[in-house]
């Protein structure tokens, strides 16, 4: 009697556990990405200060292939809506550069989009394959006619965020 009380107990207790443990949230992190929010290892206000635009970044880029401990400030135009894992930074002829956090170490919330940020980190330019723009082109949900569109491999600006920090 004793042993079926104790086995009891320990079966309740068990499911007790397993009811109780909160289930993992897939996505990207919640948040409103207020002015000053950073994410990863942050910008400092010395590396903010001497941030450049995106424009100069370009230009830089046209004479390196690779530009190492970089700031660059720019406006959001998308991020990923499953974990928060790249964005995306508007530049001066409406086209976009892809930014992705260093050893995929950090995530960011969607409320992202539409601010400006500065970035702390490495960028290049660098020739996409037509998968791995399609890979991305599935993660932001685009048409799927869009995605079928991509038939080409393209260079683009890539950056690898170590920080970033919302300012406007």
């Amino acid at each position: 009697m004793k042993f079926k009380a104790i086995l009891f107990a320990v079966a309740v207790s068990a499911s007790s556990l397993a009811f109780a443990q909160e289930t993992k949230k897939f996505g990207p992190p919640a948040g409103n990405a207020l002015v000053g929010d950073v994410y990863g290892g942050g910008v400092a206000s010395n590396v903010e200060f001497k941030a450049i635009s995106v424009d100069k970044l370009s230009k830089k880029l046209k004479k390196d292939k690779k530009v190492e401990n970089v700031a660059v400030k720019g406006k959001v135009t998308d991020v990923c809506d499953k974990k928060g894992c790249w964005l995306t930074i508007q530049t001066e002829d409406n086209s976009q550069f892809f930014v992705k956090m260093k050893d995929y170490a950090f995530f960011v919330p969607t409320a992202l989009k539409g601010k400006t940020v500065v970035l702390d980190g490495t960028a290049e330019r660098k020739i996409t394959s037509v998968d791995e723009q399609k890979h991305y082109a599935e993660d932001a949900k685009k048409p799927q006619s869009e995605i079928d569109a991509i038939k080409t491999p393209k260079e683009e600006i890539r950056f690898v965020a170590n920080g970033i920090k919302v300012v406007n």
